[in-house]
């Protein structure tokens, strides 16, 4: 399959793209980028920046994507963008390269689907298979794991980690992090309990889910501190991927856990 540019489509000649690329009409694409195999530009997309875009994607109209950070300590620093493939974005999605600190990066990894106005800011990293709903918005150095769904017109403060597998639920303000596998939402959200519905979609047995509501339980429920209560989970569950991955997921935070 050969590469199919609109006549309309302006494209830099040091910008890079495999044979089989469709390029829609009025899309942009400035040098420095490159876009892998079977991603398809439908129209009026603007793509600028060391900007990596992998296999498959499909990018909706208006979205800009590789544009520099809303950061002020920005000053031209040569930092990127890197999307993986399969990869669904929709009209008006603005995705910004990195800013300094941390390696520079802002990721994206494969298989998510982002829809309309979704914003995602500078050095953000994005596992896979996540969905985030219209006009969901993350701030710089946000970390979001892979299979979490993050609902409509939702904003996450900068810094902040959302689990994977967790969901958040639409119009929420998120200020400190989400454990994975659970369930969070309000305007400063707190947790309602394990995403069991969401787990059961993605094929946890009655038994790891069981033991996840446990832990919930434990950390979330009873008077203890998180030291108190993940001694306890240890001392008490059955290990597993999932136990050790939440456990570590709170050892790690740093802005706090949503409780």
């Amino acid at each position: 399959m050969k590469t199919k540019i609109h006549a309309s489509a302006i494209i830099d000649n040091k910008a890079e793209m495999d044979s089989d690329v469709d390029i829609g009409p009025f899309c942009i694409i400035k040098k420095g980028v490159s876009i892998k195999k079977g991603t398809k530009l439908f129209s009026n997309v603007i793509i600028e920046g060391q900007t990596e875009i992998g296999e498959n994607c499909n990018i909706y109209p208006f979205s800009s994507i590789g544009f520099p950070p809303q950061d002020l300590k920005y000053k031209g620093e040569n930092t990127k963008l890197v999307i993986g493939n399969n990869n669904i974005i929709r009209e008006y999605t603005t995705i910004h390269r990195a800013s300094i600190g941390g390696d520079g990066i802002t990721s994206i990894g494969d298989n998510n689907f982002l829809m309309a106005y979704v914003h995602i800011a500078h050095n953000c990293k994005l596992g896979s298979n996540i969905v985030m709903a219209n006009a969901a918005t993350l701030a710089g150095h946000v970390l979001v794991e892979d299979f979490a769904v993050i609902g409509g017109l939702v904003a996450v403060h900068q810094f902040t980690r959302i689990g994977s597998y967790a969901m958040v639920g639409g119009f929420s303000g998120i200020v400190q992090d989400i454990p994975p596998y659970m369930i969070a939402s309000g305007a400063r959200a707190k947790l309602f309990g394990p995403n069991t519905i969401g787990l059961k979609r993605h094929g946890f047995s009655e038994t790891t889910i069981n033991t996840i509501k446990k832990a919930y339980k434990i950390l979330f429920r009873e008077k203890r501190t998180l030291k108190e209560a993940m001694k306890k989970i240890q001392e008490d569950l059955p290990s597993s991927d999932e136990i050790r991955h939440l456990i570590e997921f709170i050892e790690k935070n740093k802005r706090g856990i949503c409780r």
